[in-house]
């Protein structure tokens, strides 16, 4: 499984992309808040190993302060541990990890063709609240 990064972390948290953003921050939130197993489907455990940390805590500190990247650092390394020591979390993290990873490259594909453009031109995607200014075009 690729690592997660404390970077997509912090993203996720505060609220990049959109609605899609929002739904795998929901997703992640709900799989680490499920019970930690470890060995097999039988041996649940109300409480992670002494020393382990089930993920919790840290989701929620980032989710309280989405800019620290110290918090996003705990997180990751958390998941890591967990993900090490629980086979069904491991599954159920890189299943969702596949998913994040994909709905990030949602289709949107900027073209320019047909020649010169005269002005400016902008790519992107979900603009809003933007005002141009673009001086009047004179022929002399």
């Amino acid at each position: 499984m690729d690592p997660i990064t404390a970077a997509v972390l912090t993203a996720l948290a505060g609220g990049v992309g959109g609605d899609l953003g929002r739904q795998a921050w929901q997703g992640l939130t709900a799989l680490v808040r499920r019970p930690f197993r470890r060995g097999s489907a039988d041996d649940v455990r109300a409480e992670p190993p002494p020393g382990i940390s089930s993920g919790e805590l840290e989701i929620t500190e980032l989710e309280n302060d989405p800019a620290d990247p110290l918090r996003a650092q705990a997180l990751a390394t958390a998941l890591g541990v967990r993900a090490a020591l629980d086979e069904e979390f491991r599954a159920a993290l890189e299943e969702w990890w596949q998913a994040a990873r994909s709905g990030a490259g949602d289709g949107v594909h900027n073209t320019i063709s047909g020649g010169t453009q005269h002005g400016p031109v902008i790519q992107g995607r979900d603009f809003s609240n933007l005002t141009f200014h673009v001086p009047e075009h004179r022929d002399r």
